[in-house]
């Protein structure tokens, strides 16, 4: 009964901080977004009670989803090729151990094309950037033994980091912008950082520093007991740390300007905005202290004609919840889905 009939789509997307859920009118393209649903990211309870009442599931009790995840320990990194090893099977692998620090063998990876997201040649391939994307194999059966333990079926696996890097080169070139974006996940314990422009994933470099990172300053600046005081105080948006921002983001701050130095002297062009994704709605500050210490500032992404642009229409009554650009990634995913071809989403 797995694979009873369904009469409505699905797509969640699990990040470190929040799980957004969408239901759709149908499980393919054109559907109309029915339902959007927001919860902390370990509410195990919400999601699986909002799974439970979910309409439209069909025969299998399960929601059939398309699912973009956020593993601590993914892959998403831009690398240039020796094109003259391609054919030796061995290649890639000494890229996964040298450059990634992984064992090849624990990891899921695929190689795509950084200006398009096509998957890339190794056998034809002649283009020597390639972006290289996966994760630990375990944590793939982990992540989906969790997904049916809180009710969802997932369809298709997808690393939410690729949905969003997708749908900023779509913003991109739907609003005309020519100058390059630098996008931030910003993690507890990693900030996955990128510059990407209308033509692709330009750089991408993971900065071992979150948002744990930051918890000791927060107890030293306030003269708080310990760490745990100062996480739930940083977390509750009852405090405003805006005037210790520069402070908090000194460390992660120092990586991302050699970065931005690197780019803008290879390539003679200046980032013209930020966008900080993955953040809960408590931290959204950490955005705005970030593009002023960088002096560039915030993209305003304008959700709704670029959601229309995609031809994803919202139901009458669904509306999207401040502030709009967290839903970014989900709608991302939403394209994605929309656009899988058949055979992928069987």
């Amino acid at each position: 009964m797995l694979f009873a009939k369904k009469s409505k789509g699905f797509c969640v997307e699990i990040g470190e901080h929040l799980t957004l859920m969408a239901r759709l009118s149908s499980p393919d393209a054109p559907f109309v977004v029915e339902e959007l649903k927001e919860l902390a990211a370990g509410d195990k309870e919400g999601i699986a009670e909002w799974t439970k009442a979910a309409e439209g599931k069909g025969g299998s009790g399960y929601v059939h989803a398309t699912c973009g995840v956020f593993p601590v320990k993914r892959i998403v990194r831009r690398h240039t090729l020796d094109l003259k090893r391609l054919k030796d099977p061995a290649y890639f692998g000494e890229i996964y151990t040298q450059q990634f620090r992984v064992e090849a063998d624990k990891y899921t990876m695929r190689v795509l094309n950084p200006d398009d997201g096509s998957e890339y040649d190794q056998v034809k391939g002649t283009q020597k950037e390639a972006l290289f994307c996966g994760l630990p194999s375990d944590e793939v059966i982990a992540v989906q033994d969790q997904l049916l333990e809180q009710g969802i079926y997932p369809e298709r696996l997808e690393l939410g980091t690729l949905a969003t890097l997708g749908g900023v080169v779509s913003y991109l070139k739907f609003k005309q912008i020519k100058t390059p974006v630098l996008l931030l996940e910003i993690g507890s314990e990693v900030t996955h950082s990128f510059i990407v422009s209308a033509d692709g994933v330009d750089i991408s470099r993971p900065i071992p520093s979150g948002i744990s990172a930051m918890i000791p300053v927060v107890q030293k600046e306030l003269g708080l007991k310990d760490e745990e005081s100062a996480k739930k105080l940083f977390y509750s948006n009852t405090f405003d740390f805006t005037s210790m921002g520069g402070t908090l983001v000194k460390k992660l701050l120092k990586e991302l300007q050699s970065s931005i130095g690197f780019y803008e002297v290879q390539t003679g062009q200046s980032i013209g905005s930020l966008f900080c994704t993955q953040l809960p709605s408590s931290l959204a500050w950490l955005g705005t202290t970030m593009g002023a210490a960088l002096g560039v500032p915030l993209i305003k992404v304008e959700m709704g004609p670029w959601i229309e642009s995609l031809d994803i229409k919202l139901a009458p009554d669904v509306t999207l919840s401040q502030p709009e650009e967290k839903w970014f990634g989900l709608v991302s995913l939403l394209a994605s889905h929309q656009n899988a071809a058949p055979e992928e989403k069987k």
